[in-house]
Order: structure tokens, then C-alpha cells, then sequence
């Protein structure tokens, strides 16, 4: 085997393409393009809210327009982006633009990477190249795993590499994957696999083929780290990405850039990349109002809380200081209101983490 870089989180490779080092850096922007897709792999981990449905999401936020992807590049430095779906090209007009637009927007050296499952022609080729594509990955079925040099995609990769694309194969670790990686060593081009992972949408279709969990606190697949070390042995441009580096090193990374340029000024960012503020949930304007008051009266600076529709935010330390000042002066007027601090993401509408009642 040639000689791995292994990470902590059990990642390792002998070559990292540019996308997968700005992913490492919690710089690349997941640009999903469309839910729509022509294949039905069993281990696609897509969720019934996208699956099947022509949307467009940058990271977790619905795009409307321009506007929505380019304020969400900026929210996270974005330092590059990958394209990836369902199916990308099905929707070839909207990803030369969204490439075109990116490239114009934040300079020629903005990486762009793009997933798919399809062995795109020379003259689609010639498009994303001409739009400023840098990195393609292919995503073959795996019954034709044995039998790549007489595909489609044979053509498309030489194609790729033809027009100064950089040309990779990226695929779940399963059985046969040796194979896919003969196949990229003869064309010269990268292989990516990444450590086959239950989710919801796909753990019925794995465990009717037979496949069971690595350990009770993983989601891995038990034996995919073992197809990925038999292949890689096979191919000198190789990256293994597994389950845990994906939740321990990639989200949090990409979240930490996003807090740094969203947090305002009382909110604490966590090691994780998560927001933590205090919050007073009013019942009534009312509530609202007593509590804006009262702030004001005990001096609290305008610049640690923030008042919004239904409720006041305050950074927590303060919230937890004036925690008992603040119910006694409600339930004197028995006006009613919930005190909490939250932690969540820094997206729009981020998932919250934890919920600490006061």
C-alpha cells in the first residue's frame, strides 16, 4: 500500500483533490442544485424534504434567487463550492449559471467542484469548462464497477482530463471498489470513497441487503472501512472520508467560519461552531415591553440584547444574572414569560442543539 496520511478521525489518503482540502477547511459551500435524479441507489442518504423535488438549497438555506447563494458564500468565506444534487446536469442551464455567477462574483481562483452520476458528453463537457468548472467527480452504479473501461464514463473522464478538468471518481466504499480503483490508477485521475453511512432514508434498503452498524455509537456500515483500505492499497490518488471526520471535523469547520461572520455581540461561539444566547419568550407585547424596560432601567447595554418579534435575545450570562430581577418583576403584574438559553447553529433557521430552561 502506498504511503497514508491518517487522520484522528480515521480519514486517510495518498492525494487530496482541491475540493476535498477546502472541505477540510470548512471552506467549500454545498451547493445543491436539484432534488430531481434518473438513479435509485439504494444508499442515497437524501431526505424525502429534497428527494424528488427541484430545489435549490446553499448549505441549508433555501435559494429564491441570486442574492440567497451569493449572501451565503459570503456569510462563510467561501473559498470554493461543490455541486451536487440528485442530479446536477439534469438542470445543466442552472449550474452553468450558478457557475458563472460564482466565478464572477468572488475571482477565477473560486473552486468549483461538481458530483454526478452521469457520463456527460464532450460538448456538456465543453460547457463546464468553458464556465470555469475546475473539478468533476463521477459517480458510476455499482453494477458496472467491473466493466468502467468499456462505459460511458471512459469516454467522459478522458474528456474531462482533455479540457483541463480535473477528473476523480467518487463512490461509497462497498464491495468492488478494487475494482473502481484499478480503473482510476490506469486513467490517472483521483478516487474518493467515503465510509457508507445509515441514515434515515436509506437504512431500510441497507439492512435488507444484508448490512449492519460498525458499533452501537457509530452510523457507519460494519465492513466498508475494509473495502476502502483493500482499494485504496490499488491507487496512488486516494482519499478515504469517513463517517466520524464528516461529523466531527467537516460540519464543524464549515460552522465555525459561518458563526465568526454571523455572531453578534452577545453571542458566545462554542468550540463546535454553534451560537449560545440567552432568550425571554413574552406571551404578550406586553411582556415584551416590561422586559425592554427594565433592561434600560438596570443599565444593560443596547449592544447585548436584541428585541425581536415575539421575543427579547440577550446574551446569556446576563440573561442568568438578572434570571430572578426579571420573573419577579413579570409576576408582579402576572404577566407570563419563558426564560431559556439556546444553543444552535449558526444557519438561518439553525437546528438547535440544546434547550436550557431558567
Amino acid at each position: 500500500m502506498e504511503k497514508f496520511t491518517e487522520e484522528e478521525t480515521g480519514s486517510f489518503y495518498n492525494y487530496l483533490p482541491e475540493g476535498c482540502q477546502f472541505c477540510q477547511q470548512g471552506a467549500k459551500l454545498v451547493l445543491f442544485v436539484t432534488g430531481l435524479c434518473p438513479k435509485s441507489c439504494f444508499y442515497c442518504p437524501l431526505s424525502d424534504e429534497r428527494r424528488g423535488k427541484d430545489l435549490v438549497f446553499a448549505n441549508e438555506r433555501p435559494v429564491i434567487n441570486d442574492a440567497d447563494l451569493l449572501e451565503e458564500a459570503k456569510l462563510m468565506d467561501a473559498l470554493g463550492a461543490g455541486i451536487t444534487g440528485g442530479e446536477p446536469l439534469l438542470k445543466i442551464d442552472r449550474v452553468l449559471h450558478y457557475i458563472s455567477l460564482l466565478k464572477s462574483s468572488f475571482g477565477k481562483e473560486h473552486h468549483i467542484h461538481l458530483y454526478t452520476a452521469m457520463a456527460p458528453d464532450r460538448e456538456t463537457l465543453e460547457k463546464l469548462a468553458k464556465a470555469g468548472l475546475d473539478e468533476i467527480r463521477f459517480h458510476p452504479p455499482q453494477e458496472i464497477w467491473d466493466k468502467l473501461e468499456q462505459s460511458p464514463y471512459s469516454k467522459a473522464v478522458k474528456n474531462a482530463k482533455d479540457l483541463e478538468i480535473l477528473a476523480g471518481i467518487e463512490i461509497p466504499a462497498l464491495e468492488g471498489a478494487e475494482k473502481v480503483a484499478a480503473f482510476a490508477e490506469k486513467e490517472g485521475i483521483f478516487l474518493n470513497m467515503n465510509e457508507l453511512e445509515f441514515s434515515e432514508n436509506n437504512s431500510e434498503a441497507l439492512l435488507g441487503r444484508g448490512f449492519v452498524l460498525e458499533s452501537d455509537t457509530s452510523n457507519a456500515v460494519a465492513g466498508s472501512l475494509e473495502h476502502a483500505k483493500t482499494a485504496l492499497s490499488a491507487c496512488k490518488k486516494a482519499h478515504f472520508c469517513s463517517s466520524s471526520y464528516k461529523d466531527a471535523v467537516q460540519l464543524r469547520k464549515r460552522l465555525q467560519r459561518i458563526a465568526k461572520n454571523t455572531a453578534r455581540e452577545f453571542d458566545e461561539v462554542t468550540e463546535d461552531g454553534t451560537l449560545m444566547y440567552g432568550v425571554i419568550e413574552g406571551e404578550t407585547l406586553l411582556a415584551r415591553e416590561m422586559v425592554e424596560k427594565l433592561l434600560q432601567e438596570l443599565e444593560v447595554p443596547k449592544e447585548l440584547f436584541e428585541t425581536k418579534e415575539n421575543s427579547i435575545e440577550i446574551a446569556w450570562w446576563v440573561l442568568e444574572e438578572l434570571n430572578e430581577v426579571i420573573k419577579e418583576k413579570l409576576e408582579a403584574f402576572k404577566v407570563r414569560a419563558r426564560l431559556f438559553v439556546i444553543e444552535r447553529y449558526p444557519l438561518e433557521d439553525g437546528m438547535v442543539v440544546e434547550l436550557i430552561p431558567l
